[in-house]
Formats: C-alpha cells, sequence, structure tokens
C-alpha cells in the first residue's frame, strides 16, 4: 500500500508535535523543518484540527499542538482520516469506478482484506510508539 504525501507529512507532523506533546509548534516552523509550503502544511493542519487531533492558536505563543495525548491517538484512525477519499484502487471508489472485470473480479476481496489488516496493524500502534525523539534542549 503506498500513502499519499498528504498522508505522509501528516504523519510527519505529528510525531513532530509528540515527541514534545506540551508545545505549540508553528506553520513556519513546521513548514521549515520539512521542506514543505506552508500552504500545504496549512491543509494539513486544516484536516487534523477539523477532525479534533490538533488544536490551533493564532497569534504570539500560537501554533498546533496534539489536542489528546500520543498515546491516545492509534495510527489507523490517522491514516483513515488522512487518505479519506483515496481508496487502494479504482473500484473501492465512491462511484464503483469504471472496471470492466467487476463482476468475475476475484481479487477485489483479497484487496480488501489486505487494507483491512493493513489498517488494523496500525491501530495496534499509538502516536507515542512512533514520536520523534526531541529536538529541544534538555
Amino acid at each position: 500500500m503506498r500513502l499519499t504525501s498528504f498522508t505522509d507529512y501528516g504523519l510527519r507532523m505529528l510525531m513532530r508535535m509528540a515527541s514534545t506533546p506540551e508545545r505549540a509548534f508553528s506553520t513556519a516552523e513546521l513548514a521549515r523543518e520539512f521542506r514543505l509550503s506552508r500552504n500545504h502544511l496549512a491543509k494539513i493542519m486544516l484536516r487534523l484540527g477539523r477532525a479534533g487531533l490538533i488544536k490551533t492558536r493564532r497569534g504570539g505563543g500560537g501554533g498546533a499542538m496534539l489536542a489528546h495525548p500520543p498515546e491516545t491517538i492509534r495510527l489507523g484512525t490517522v491514516i483513515r482520516l488522512l487518505e479519506e477519499g483515496q481508496p487502494l484502487v479504482e473500484c473501492f471508489g465512491a462511484d464503483g469506478g469504471d472496471c470492466t472485470i467487476d463482476r468475475c473480479c476475484r481479487l477485489k476481496a483479497r484487496l480488501r482484506s489486505a487494507e483491512t489488516t493493513f489498517l488494523a496493524e496500525l491501530d495496534r500502534s499509538t502516536l507515542a510508539d512512533i514520536a520523534l525523539i526531541s529536538k529541544e534542549p534538555a
């Protein structure tokens, strides 16, 4: 399974936040650290914020931080959220795609099972399990 860059950067951002969960990270700081445009990062933050995984504050001392302790945020939940609307294969899409072999395909069920197993494995881990080693001075 290949994850989108949106999900990749979303996970990196959350891993960074989990390294120091009590600290707010500015958009500019995270964009610089990950060599990502602030605009792209803002889109990721918006999705995470709407889902209640992060909270943001504007102004001096503002930024984004985890809305919940990292040990309560399941990786499978994050992947499902960030990959929403990105089906594994065309026929998994909301409209069913344009597959000419759908009626006789025996691959679809196996792929669905593999996707379910993949996400179930990720549900066994939390953001705390993958938090980056803090870059903060001791």
